[in-house]
Formats: C-alpha cells, sequence, structure tokens
C-alpha cells in the first residue's frame, strides 16, 4: 500500500447484522467495524452480542451514542447524564467495552443555539465522552458529524480534543462541508480521521456518468469506477480510514482490492481548487 495504510471500515448502517458478513470480512483482513446505538432499530449491540459474541474480540469496534429512543421514534440528545449512561449500556449490551466511542451528529442539538450556548452544550457532551474513555469504559472517543458546518461556529480550542473526528467523505461531498472539517481538525487538532458515506447513500447511477478512475495513478487495469471513487475518498478529505456499509461479501472483496491502488493526490488539489473556484463564482 502507499502512505499511510488505509483502513477499511465495516459500517453497520442499513445492515441486516448477518454473520456472515462479518466473517467475510475477517476472512478478507477487514478487522474495524462501526456500529452505533440506533442502528438496526436500536437492537445494534444486542444483535451483535448474540449473533457474533464470538467474532467480537477480533475487531476494533466503534460506536456511536446521542440518539435514543422515543415516542417519536428517536431524539437527539447532548445531555451528559444521559451520554454517560449511553456509553455504560453499549459496553453492557456489547459483552464488551468498545474500542472508540463517538458522539452522534451533536449538530442536530446545536442548531438554533447561540455560540455560547452551543459551546456550553457541545463542551459538556465533550467532556462526559473524554470522561468515560478515561474511566476505562472505552479505550478513545470522537465525534461522528454528518454535517460539520454548525460545529465551526462553536468555539472550540477550549473544548477536550478528541481522538476521532469521523465525518463524510468522497466525492459527493460539497465542497462547504469538505471546508468545516478542515477549520474542525485546524482547531480541535483531533488525533484521526475517519470518511464515511463514500457513496452518498448507494446513488450508484452517478457513477455511470462519472469516472474517478483518472484520480488514480496508473497502472489500475481493471478497477471499476466504484473502486477508484472509493480509493479516492481517503482524500476527500484526507481520511486514515473509511467506513463502508455493505451486506454482499464480493463489494467488500472490491473495495479492499482498490486499497492497493495510488491516488493522485495533484488530481485531488485541482479538483479541490476547482470545487472552491465554483462556489466563489
Amino acid at each position: 500500500m502507499h502512505g499511510a495504510d488505509p483502513r477499511l471500515v465495516l459500517g453497520l448502517h442499513r445492515s441486516r447484522h448477518h454473520r456472515d458478513i462479518l466473517t467475510a470480512a475477517l476472512d478478507l483482513g477487514v478487522t474495524a467495524l462501526d456500529t452505533a446505538a440506533p442502528y438496526f432499530g436500536f437492537r445494534s449491540h444486542a444483535v451483535l452480542a448474540e449473533t457474533a459474541a464470538d467474532l467480537l474480540p477480533r475487531f476494533t469496534l466503534s460506536t456511536k451514542v446521542g440518539f435514543f429512543p422515543s415516542a417519536g421514534g428517536a431524539e437527539h440528545s447532548l445531555d451528559p447524564v444521559r451520554l454517560r449512561l449511553a456509553v455504560e449500556r453499549a459496553a453492557r449490551e456489547l459483552g464488551r467495552e468498545p474500542d472508540t466511542v463517538l458522539l452522534h451528529n451533536p449538530e442536530r442539538s446545536l442548531a438554533g443555539l447561540s455560540p455560547t450556548d452551543g459551546h456550553a452544550l457541545l463542551g459538556h457532551a465533550c467532556t462526559a465522552l473524554a470522561d468515560a474513555a478515561r474511566d476505562g469504559l472505552c479505550r478513545a472517543w470522537g465525534v461522528a458529524s454528518w454535517d460539520p458546518r454548525p460545529l465551526g461556529m462553536v468555539r472550540l480550542e477550549d473544548l477536550p480534543s478528541p481522538d476521532v473526528l469521523m465525518v463524510r467523505a468522497g466525492f459527493l461531498v460539497g465542497i462547504a462541508p469538505l471546508d468545516a472539517t478542515t477549520v474542525l481538525r485546524t482547531a480541535w487538532q483531533a488525533g484521526e480521521t475517519w470518511g464515511m458515506n463514500p457513496f452518498g447513500g448507494g446513488h450508484r447511477k452517478i457513477w455511470e456518468d462519472f469516472d474517478p478512475r483518472p484520480f488514480l495513478r496508473p497502472p489500475h487495469d481493471g478497477l471499476s469506477r466504484v473502486q477508484a471513487a472509493f480509493r479516492t475518498a481517503f482524500h476527500l478529505p484526507t481520511a486514515s480510514a473509511v467506513a463502508v456499509g455493505t451486506d454482499d461479501p464480493g463489494h467488500l472483496a472490491q473495495l479492499v482490492q482498490a486499497l492497493n491502488a495510488e491516488v493522485d493526490t495533484a488530481a485531488v488539489s485541482q479538483y479541490l481548487r476547482a470545487l472552491h473556484g465554483l462556489r466563489q463564482s
């Protein structure tokens, strides 16, 4: 592999949580697994423990907290007491402490708040997860944000610095969220950046109209457009890992193969400059 060994993370969003995809992942050398408390109807943790308790120790496991069951389906909260209880519950349901716990889409609770109130609310939530890591309920903590722009409106420099920042990645992410990620990383000095949703929720037709293979350095014979889109997502933004949800072992194998390709970073830089130019015009 080239550079800092990009890692594929098997994401369980929309997954059926079958044991077969977990064993296929391990056979392919994919040993990172990402889920969240609300996945699979708030049963993801329990179902994983029921169907694959013997496999879970072989994975580096991340999960997310911040959404809670409600009469309407789910509600979001950054209340530090609820977050602490959610981390404890995750470890209990999984039968093991997760390696990383991420604050799930904190921007959902920051909408409409003043920068001062948002700073206080986000600060208490980050402190709750930092304390959970300190107390051994997880090894690391972080923030997973679907839209990082609202976080940039809050003063971050004096808040706990997350070990991981997880954001959308790939060609379907607009320049504004990509720029917001840069702002967060600079202000927060996060340890790692992880990408997610590199295919934009499964909109396959775009890869029929757009060929991302020119963003790879030759030779890349035989790689598909989807494989090229996935590999390039590690640079939009720069990320050490990208999470992909799939229940298809064949698709997973293709993505593992794509990790060996090398991205043309000059082409990516030119693409980003073009996006900035379109934004300013």
